[in-house]
């Protein structure tokens, strides 16, 4: 059992990230409202479960993957209980086979350490050279929670800002799949 503060609807007082401060600073640039809850290190989906209850919200599954040159790579985000098969992901966008990133990778393009991977880690992409991948049940939520941009603050916001505000922000665009 993971430890889960009760949801604020303010940022921490301290951040465990540059990202994680980038990430409340921008939801405020934009006024996008959010609920966030100050966690013990949570890194698996397992660990999550104490979290969605809290958020009252599933914690979606956030996979960071490149290719075998190490030169593209994409932001995958699924519902927590999907099961990631490689050659499936690679079949429904028509590209080669890919592989998870490594944590070095992980931590260069995103900021951030293994389990803490976040749509927010496309405000450290300002060329773009992240494709974002969505699946579209996540997409067809009215909420969207997952990591701030560390192992131990969550949060929560409506998936309408994400798409509508967020996104737009960074200049990405969600690729949609089932």
């Amino acid at each position: 059992m993971v430890y889960v503060s009760e949801p604020s609807e303010k940022a921490p007082v301290t951040f465990d990230s540059t990202l994680e401060e980038k990430t409340f600073a921008t939801l405020e640039q934009l006024k996008i409202p959010f609920y966030q809850v100050a966690t013990g290190e949570a890194v698996t989906m397992a660990d999550c479960r104490d979290i969605d209850v809290r958020l009252g919200v599933e914690v979606v599954k956030t996979i960071f993957l490149c290719n075998q040159k190490k030169t593209k790579f994409y932001l995958y985000i699924t519902p927590a209980d999907f099961t990631f098969v490689t050659k499936d992901f690679g079949k429904k966008l028509g590209i080669p086979r890919v592989s998870f990133a490594s944590a070095k990778l992980l931590n260069e393009r995103l900021g951030v350490i293994p389990g803490a991977a976040t749509i927010f880690g496309l405000l450290l992409d300002p060329e773009k050279e992240i494709t974002l991948v969505i699946d579209r049940a996540v997409a067809n939520r009215p909420w969207y929670a997952c990591s701030s941009g560390a192992v131990t603050n969550y949060l929560k916001l409506k998936t309408q800002d994400l798409f509508e505000k967020f996104l737009p922000y960074t200049g990405h665009e969600a690729i949609l799949i089932d």
